[in-house]
């Protein structure tokens, strides 16, 4: 950062938040640098994110979108209903009889598979939530800033106009002839 940006970057920090520019936490510190420079704050969070995912996380993230959907519901009963319909009805004495121990142990097994990989897409869905979070509060307090510098610029105009009014008051009151 050159140092009229770091002056104004003080400056600002000084004006507007009350702090010396090295008392302010870094984001906020990031925030107004860039309001200094005139750059923008927003960016794609889910851009930035996606780059960083391995494959196993992208894994994850499928298994467990296709594991809450209404196809994967539909068709986990469907195979359920045949299993017990094979098991019970056409077939006397079936592979896996009532009380379908074998469709059980599947059943635990598949729990077993699929509860971490849910997890693991939630963790990164909170964290990609907390990332959102921060880049948010980010954009309010660069527009906070701006919205504050804009106060300032027509408090500075209104002051002007009142003393330019007051200015050609003052003057009428003098040029006008007495009575």
């Amino acid at each position: 950062m050159n140092d009229k940006t770091h002056e104004a970057v003080q400056l600002l920090a000084q004006r507007i938040l009350d702090l010396g520019h090295e008392e302010i936490p870094k984001p906020e510190r990031q925030v107004i640098e860039r309001v200094a420079k005139r750059l923008a704050v927003s960016r794609n969070i889910n851009i930035e994110y996606d780059k960083s995912y391995t494959f196993g996380e992208r894994l994850a993230d499928r298994v467990a979108s296709f594991g809450g959907s209404w196809t994967f519901l539909i068709m986990f009963s469907a195979i359920l209903v045949g299993w017990v319909v094979l098991n019970s009805v056409m077939l006397t004495g079936g592979f896996d009889p009532y009380p379908y121990i074998l469709l059980n142990l599947f059943l635990s097994m598949l729990a077993a598979v699929q509860a971490p990989i849910i997890m693991m897409s939630q963790n990164r869905q909170a964290a990609k939530d907390r990332l959102t979070a921060a880049h948010d509060y980010e954009v309010n307090l660069k527009a906070e800033i701006e919205i504050m510098a804009l106060h300032e610029k027509l408090d500075e105009i209104r002051a002007k106009d009142i003393a330019e009014l007051l200015k050609h008051v003052v003057k009428g009151k003098r040029a006008s002839p007495k009575k």
